[in-house]
């Protein structure tokens, strides 16, 4: 596509780690132009998202951060301040996860921003709301993780909390930023304002918790506990072959007969324990059972072709090493390969949403830090002599003429 939904439109990326560049990536990806600012020190996700040849690249800040332009300002210092008010004048959307304290220090507040844009679109990601007693604490993905029940699932299930080995938090909420994002620009077209956003994740995340488990707690009174114990079930698991695991959710009445068929126990069709949805959730510990017992004489591959010709939802479980290389990812061309300009051969991801069939432009790889300071601070319209200023005093980072 050359024509993305969001192209020509500007947004202002004052996030940082994983949340925030989550949304501003997904909004490159509609074609969005995506101004980053990072610190004097840089996002930290350059390091501590693992190593890279240039040690300024990891593979994690590599791949949420591409498709942006990257910028290098000190906002403490008072020429930083300035040119960041142009570029806020300029811009259709603000993106941040800071703390709307740190936000009102830099004159980024809402109030402020909108009297240098009155069209802005202000979107702050924030750990917990501003209207409850959390208002303004400290939050990670772990600690959302913890706080909005997560934690409690696995301790529900395994009789021990735990993460979610990766930052679920920061990705859902990344992209609730995103869809909140373009509802108010499609807002914006209609009244010709624009509007703050905040996301907070603790909510957001526990919203979704409660959606899926509060359940027979949802009526007054509780018609019993909360929780989906389906899901719960402690044998709710991936199921072990001869060779390695599959993941299967034979859930209609239909799968569980192919299932059985598969499995060569056609005969279970019509026990009363797995006859119907509601008799399988009465029973879902001998479902669960059952399940974990019957694949165990028969490698993997058997299985999958046993269960498609039964048409019951099925797919082996990969590791991170076997993800990579997937047949089915490596026919839609999910990873590629690119020359990155200061880390060398690297693999990439594409965006995964397809226009018309194909899939939306992956764009310019993620920069080095300040690359693109001079070029914006130039269109924002700061001079030669502003920006050499600028950079002499410590306000901003030119990354070319530091490679020069």
């Amino acid at each position: 596509m050359t024509n993305r939904p969001l192209s020509g439109l500007r947004v202002l990326d004052l996030t940082t780690i994983v949340v925030g560049p989550t949304a501003t990536l997904r909004l490159a990806d509609f074609g969005a132009e995506i101004i980053k600012i990072e610190p004097l020190a840089g996002d930290n996700l350059r390091s501590l998202g693992g190593p890279s040849p240039s040690r300024a690249m990891s593979g994690k800040y590599m791949h949420f951060n591409r498709d942006k332009r990257a910028v290098c300002m000190d906002l403490k210092h008072p020429l930083a301040r300035r040119a960041l008010a142009r570029l806020v004048a300029d811009c259709d959307v603000l993106v941040s996860n800071m703390r709307p304290t740190a936000l009102e220090r830099l004159g980024l507040d809402p109030v402020t921003t909108a009297g240098l844009n009155p069209r802005l679109i202000h979107c702050t990601i924030t750990g917990f709301g501003q209207n409850g007693p959390y208002a303004g604490a400290p939050a990670y993905d772990t600690v959302v993780q913890g706080v909005s029940g997560i934690t409690g699932l696995f301790e529900q299930r395994d009789g021990e909390p735990c993460y979610v080995p990766m930052v679920i938090c920061d990705h859902t909420c990344g992209e609730v930023a995103a869809t909140s994002i373009c509802a108010a620009l499609l807002g914006r077209e209609r009244t010709g304002q624009g509007v703050v956003i905040e996301i907070p994740m603790f909510e957001t995340m526990a919203a979704y918790v409660l959606q899926e488990n509060m359940g027979a707690a949802s009526f007054d009174p509780p018609l019993g506990p909360p929780g989906d114990m389906r899901v719960l079930n402690p044998a709710n698991r991936p199921v072990r072959t001869a060779d390695g695991h599959i993941s299967l959710s034979a859930n209609t009445d239909a799968q569980a007969a192919g299932f059985l068929r598969a499995v060569g126990r056609p005969d279970l069709i019509a026990d009363p324990r797995f006859l119907t949805v509601a008799d399988r959730v009465r029973n879902a510990g001998d479902w669960f059972a059952f399940r974990a017992s019957a694949l165990l004489q028969r490698p993997t591959d058997h299985w999958l072709a046993a269960f498609a010709h039964e048409d019951v939802p099925a797919m082996r479980c990969h590791t991170l090493e076997t993800l990579l290389d997937d047949p089915h990812l490596a026919a839609v061309g999910l990873i590629g390969r690119e020359s990155h300009p200061t880390d060398g051969e690297v693999r990439t991801l594409r965006s995964t949403v397809l226009f018309g069939g194909e899939p939306l432009p992956a764009g310019h790889a993620a920069r080095p830090m300040g690359w693109d300071t001079c070029a914006v601070l130039a269109e924002a319209g700061l001079g030669a002599a502003e920006i050499g200023e600028m950079i002499a005093q410590g306000a901003a980072v030119d990354g070319r003429g530091d490679r020069s």
